[in-house]
């Protein structure tokens, strides 16, 4: 019945709460448009009219399929199992791949954990009682609104399913257009809804009524059947939104039946709150503090999609802050979200790619009672980065009605108790490393040539130093050229020794990876033991030249993370 499906509409939005609601992946994306009423989503924290400018100038010189293709033609990521045809939402990062996200990781752990007196870590198991996801809500919510393509056998997010009635302004309908949502929805719709226009044969002249855009947790039972499936094009063929659990399912031990049954962390915080009260006693830390963990999480996203945005294998970043009930929540998460937006910036986000969505209402999860996302803006749209949520007592509370263990704090030398209120900045590795990945991207002219470069900072390229001799038939060079290398090797920077090819051809490799300084051992560095350093993003540029015993001091200083 229609009120059945308001029903299930109504709960799957409640249950994509239970993910931290979206940051713009159906309104987010899209620009103004007088033909459409779009839906609200959220509320968006609007840029300073000179920062909106600058953000509107922007052209991203690589597409997403390019970028694909860079990624596994410079070794930074394939997909899983490519040789068997690959594996739909997993991906393995190459040579330089786990490089770059080594050091975003090691960056981030060196500012929220190393960088704050206050801050520590863990990293608890991937699988662990299975009463925790009970507790914490993800056994009966951790659920996306699916649809099915009973045709074609294929299935859909419901709410990534984007579609809209086509109406003439005397009230005929002409049928529905749909697809799946990306940066250019409504511009997308209006193009296939002038092509059904010309289909039906429509009188010359004949105007359209406005779209009015929905998903299909919106489409009520009499409207479903109009909905063309994006399969194959056809209406007819798509059901009603139904809720499918993220999970995945694993057995423990040598028995398969329903006592064995664990599941793969949805997320890494779960892992956190049950630990709360093991490390406030043994770190001996008073609140606020925080609790800090990177790790892998696994969710059986129904449809996989934009590369490495949304996969069914992923790493997070989280804190959990937790802070005194007292304490003016909204002041924490706003110090939180500058931390995070200034931590972006430092390892080589684009400011001007970057924005705020604020979520208000239905789409705050259930256990929230904020949620602010910074989003990124990609070149399939405006997308979530990452989410600073206040989550208040839920997590903690929740663990202690299942487990009879009271998770509480107790003020040092004071008889007074209380459960801690969270804030929780949650950033995805992997959709850092895309964002990244984007940034870095350029093209320019050095000398007349054209040339490709990824502008990485130093603190985090996934090569620090290209160390290459100027002739390779000369030993005294090649001699000289290793002893370098492996002298910056001991200090913990990598580094990539090249004789092959060229020196120009040398460097143009250097650059395509992103390597922001190159050193070539010439006859000079024979007679006196210094070198000269080349800058990926200043080639041209005349510096002095340096002491080989210097180039890691050199290094260091170029590689130190920002830290304010």
């Amino acid at each position: 019945t229609a009120a059945a499906m308001a029903t299930a509409a109504s709960a799957a939005a409640v249950l994509l709460g239970r993910r931290g609601a979206r940051a713009g992946a159906v309104g987010g994306a899209r620009s103004a448009s007088q033909s459409f009423t779009a839906r609200p989503v959220s509320t968006v924290d609007a840029p300073a009219a000179a920062e909106a400018a600058k953000k509107e100038d922007f052209k991203y010189k690589i597409s997403l399929e390019e970028l694909v293709s860079l990624c596994k033609r410079r070794g930074f990521v394939f997909q899983s199992g490519e040789i068997y045809g690959g594996f739909n939402g997993f991906f393995d990062y190459g040579p330089l791949g786990v490089e770059l996200k080594n050091n975003l990781k090691k960056m981030w752990w060196r500012r929220m954990v190393h960088g704050k007196d206050n801050v520590v870590g863990v990293d608890a198991a991937i699988i662990t009682n299975p009463r925790v996801h009970q507790a914490s809500g993800h056994v009966d919510n951790f659920s996306d609104p699916m649809v099915d393509c009973t045709k074609s056998k294929k299935r859909f997010r419901a709410d990534q399913l984007m579609w809209a009635k086509v109406e003439l302004e005397d009230g005929t309908l002409l049928g529905a257009v749909s697809m799946l949502d990306d940066g250019n929805t409504e511009q997308q719709l209006m193009k296939a809804a002038k092509k059904l226009l010309k289909d039906k044969g429509a009188a010359e002249g004949a105007a359209l009524k406005p779209l009015v855009v929905k998903d299909m947790t919106e489409a009520t039972p009499e409207e479903i059947p109009l909905v063309p499936s994006p399969a194959n094009g056809e209406p007819g063929h798509l059901t009603g939104a139904r809720s499918f659990n993220l999970m995945f399912n694993t057995n423990i031990g040598p028995y398969d039946d329903s006592s064995s049954v664990s599941y793969l962390r949805p997320e890494t915080a779960q892992g956190i709150f049950v630990n709360f009260k093991n490390v406030a006693t043994v770190s001996r830390m008073k609140v606020p503090f925080g609790v800090a963990q990177i790790g892998k999480a696994f969710r059986n996203e129904i449809t996989p999609r934009q590369f490495l945005f949304r996969s069914r294998e992923f790493e997070q970043m989280e804190i959990e802050y937790f802070i005194d009930p007292k304490d003016d929540y909204k002041q924490v998460q706003e110090e939180w979200i500058m931390e995070m937006w200034n931590f972006l910036k430092a390892v080589g986000l684009r400011e001007e790619l970057l924005g705020r969505v604020i979520h208000q209402g239905d789409k705050l999860a259930h256990y929230a009672r904020a949620c602010t996302d910074i989003v990124f803006r990609y070149p399939f749209g405006e997308q979530e980065l990452l989410g600073v949520a206040a989550r208040g007592e839920y997590d903690l509370q929740q663990h202690t009605k299942a487990s009879g263990e009271t998770l509480d704090y107790q003020v040092p030398g004071e008889k007074t108790r209380f459960v801690p209120h969270v804030i929780e900045p949650s950033l995805g590795v992997d959709r850092l490393f895309l964002a990244l990945m984007c940034s870095a991207y350029d093209e320019d002219e050095v000398g007349g040539e054209a040339r490709s470069v990824l502008r990485f900072p130093a603190c985090v390229a996934p090569i620090t130093l290209g160390v290459m001799p100027l002739l390779k038939n000369q030993e005294a060079h090649v001699k000289k050229a290793k002893e370098l290398a492996n002298l910056c090797r001991r200090r913990g920077f990598n580094v990539f020794y090249d004789e092959s090819g060229s020196i120009g051809r040398r460097y143009r490799r250097m650059d395509e990876v992103g390597t922001p300084f190159c050193c070539c051992i010439d006859f000079d560095t024979i007679e006196n033991g210094t070198v000269t350093i080349r800058y990926r993003d200043d080639p041209l540029k005349v510096v002095d030249r340096m002491k080989i015993e210097d180039i890691p001091a050199f290094l260091d200083k170029q590689c130190e993370l920002d830290m304010v």
